[in-house]
């Protein structure tokens, strides 16, 4: 094991205690996120670990990526949560020690604890305590458990995502869990600002289907004004046309003519410069209601040249477009590499390669925040905060 490097003061969050209860997806990138930041987090786990440990294949150092992938710059305390001996010790710290603690246990399992919002925050006033629900604070479903693909579901996202004509489709990175985790470090910031100005803390709450209903606001905002359910779009989206991909001879580009004054210029560098005399297309509101009219014409013109041709074309008639990457080619792309956000963890795999890690998507003064440990391993921290180490 190695100690991290000293936590650079200039980070946002130095000096910030945080106590991570819970697991999986939804709370640990929440607490990914004040980590990057320069919060010193405490990730409370039971003896056999966090469920997302074992979350694979694949499997990097023994543990999923998955897991790998949103713990890092954390310290892993295990606890076995039916010892009142050591859940008296972690109360004692929460109650004298921590500023923050984001929890995403099953309902009702902190209040069995004794590690509830209302009994901690009393003991520690200027503790900021964030829920992290299923399906909401109050209400008849607030006390069942949720997921990821529950809340997709029953959120409305998997109905209009897809093609039309096809089965409900997940979208395939964790949106609800990891949009969660962002709304609890948002509410957290705003409660730590308005601590530094009133000396009290608070009770943050979210949840999962409140992420999922803010996340579809303007489907659900189409479904009341049309007074029907919206359609699914697939690469596309509602509202816009052409804007979405077109099969090349080689995959798949996004097209984006998001407006009249980038059509007109899709179809001059078409050499169809009619068709902006035609009223089907005359206007995106044309467009859109007369989509596959036009996607009848685009599609055989896109599949005679690669991404490539279009590309170049594309860009020099100044439409926005982009290619369909899969993740290998996103890792490489040399954009992806100038930003620097693939940071290098110092751990080889056996190929030589060394393994990288997302780091934050934001910049201070032109400096992202350093990667100071990948995800610990299970129980190599205290409650004392000054131990983090890396696996």
């Amino acid at each position: 094991m190695q100690d991290i490097p000293p936590l650079p003061q200039s980070l946002p969050l130095s000096g910030i205690r945080v106590v991570e209860l819970g697991g999986n997806i939804s709370g640990p990138y929440g607490t990914w996120i004040l980590g990057q930041l320069g919060a010193t987090v405490s990730k409370i786990e039971r003896p056999e670990g966090d469920d997302a440990r074992g979350w694979g294949p694949p499997f990097w150092e023994d543990t999923a990526t998955v897991f790998q992938a949103i713990n890092s710059n954390k310290a892993s305390v295990a606890i076995d949560l039916k010892d009142e001996a050591q859940v008296a010790r972690l109360r004692d710290y929460i109650a004298t020690e921590a500023d923050v603690v984001l929890q995403n246990m099953r309902p009702g399992s902190v209040a069995k604890l004794g590690l509830d919002a209302e009994r901690l925050c009393a003991a520690n006033p200027r503790l900021i305590y964030c829920n992290l629900w299923a399906y909401g604070r109050t209400g008849p479903l607030s006390q069942r458990p949720g997921y990821d693909a529950l809340m997709q579901a029953f959120g409305g996202v998997m109905s209009i995502t897809g093609e039309e004509g096809r089965p409900p489709v997940r979208a395939g990175i964790s949106a609800i869990d990891m949009g969660t985790g962002m709304w609890c470090a948002i509410g957290i910031l705003a409660a730590l600002n308005r601590r530094h100005q009133s000396g009290r803390g608070g009770i943050v709450d979210a949840s999962l289907f409140e992420t999922a209903v803010a996340w579809t606001s303007f489907y659900n905002l189409d479904a009341q004004v049309i007074g029907e359910d919206p359609a699914k779009h697939g690469s596309g989206v509602r509202g816009i046309t052409p804007y979405q991909g077109y099969e090349c001879a080689d995959g798949y580009l996004i097209v984006a003519a998001s407006n009249d004054r980038l059509f007109v210029k899709l179809a001059d560098m078409l050499g169809h410069p009619e068709w902006c005399q035609d009223p089907r297309f005359a206007d995106n509101a044309s467009r859109s209601r007369n989509k596959p009219a036009l996607n009848a014409i685009l599609e055989p013109i896109f599949r005679v040249e690669t991404r490539e041709h279009w590309r170049a074309m594309l860009d020099e008639a100044g439409v926005p477009n982009a290619p369909i990457q899969v993740p290998r080619e996103v890792v490489a792309h040399p954009q992806t590499q100038a930003l620097g956000i693939l940071q290098k963890t110092g751990h080889l795999l056996e190929d030589g390669r060394n393994v990288a890690l997302a780091g934050l998507p934001l910049s201070f003064d032109g400096e992202r925040p350093p990667l100071r440990s990948v995800s610990p391993t299970l129980g190599s921290g205290s409650l004392t905060g000054d131990d983090t180490t890396d696996s």
